[in-house]
């Protein structure tokens, strides 16, 4: 591993968790960004030095490292990182590190397929068992979705984006679907970040959100799962376009 990585400052003694942390977003990213390949090893002792923290810090990293599948302690050799196919890739650490590596796009491409599986059946759920309450709610939020898409306020759409399919998984009524919104979040969030939505969204996107909310409002789940669908699928096609032009960008290892 490069050295040359952050450390400890001499400004005074940091908290233990602040060291912990420390080491695990580094190598948490390291890994993930395919830095430190696959396979390859690595002692307590070398991240000790690294770091110049103490033992006990190293191994709660490590044991964070392992409850997400990065890495595997190797008898007499230290530490092994696993494969892609190991990781939690569930885990929003995982995925955060994974936005903010290069293997970014193939991210936001896994997160954008698994949308694409997940809301239309929730739409087509909340449409039969959202109560009254909160299918008014996801009415108001459609529309004010529209007025910010129209006016190109960004930030508030995307915030409202993020309000409005949230509660569409919780509207399912499977608490399956509700626990997965962060996946969601993250994708829309992604996006924004990395500049990969317009200012001003198309018209007919505006229009599905309100076709989906007015929808479930009124008890057609058919409706509501083919404007959901029409919305993943118009991601699904604009992501597209920019991960077949990252055909130079690094893969992650599998």
């Amino acid at each position: 591993m490069n050295s040359s990585s952050s450390s400890v400052t001499n400004a005074g003694p940091a908290p233990v968790g602040d060291l912990r942390n420390l080491v695990l977003d580094t190598l948490g990213r390291e890994i993930c960004a395919g830095a430190v390949a696959p396979n390859s090893t690595f002692t307590i002792e070398s991240i000790e030095s690294r770091f110049q923290v103490s033992r006990p810090v190293v191994r709660e990293a490590l044991r964070a490292l392992e409850a997400l599948g990065l890495v595997t302690p190797k008898r007499r050799i230290g530490v092994r990182v696993l494969p892609l196919v190991d990781w939690n890739v569930y885990d929003l650490q995982v995925i955060r590190w994974r936005l903010a590596g290069p293997s970014r796009v193939a991210q936001l491409r896994s997160l954008t397929e698994l949308r694409g599986a997940i809301e239309p059946a929730a739409a087509r759920l909340a449409a039969t068992r959202a109560h009254l309450d909160q299918a008014s709610e996801l009415v108001g939020i459609a529309g004010r979705m529209w007025g910010a898409g129209k006016t190109g306020d960004l930030p508030a759409f995307v915030r409202l984006d993020l309000q409005f399919h949230r509660l569409v998984l919780e509207m399912s009524g499977n608490e399956m679907f509700a626990q997965l919104h962060h996946l969601v979040d993250e994708v829309l969030r992604g996006r924004s970040q990395y500049n990969l939505m317009p200012q001003f969204p198309a018209a007919e996107a505006l229009e599905w959100h309100v076709d989906i909310a007015t929808a479930i409002q009124t008890g057609n789940a058919d409706r509501a799962a083919q404007s959901m669908i029409k919305i993943t699928e118009r991601a699904l096609a604009e992501m597209s376009s920019i991960w077949e032009r990252d055909l130079d960008a690094p893969h992650d290892q599998d």
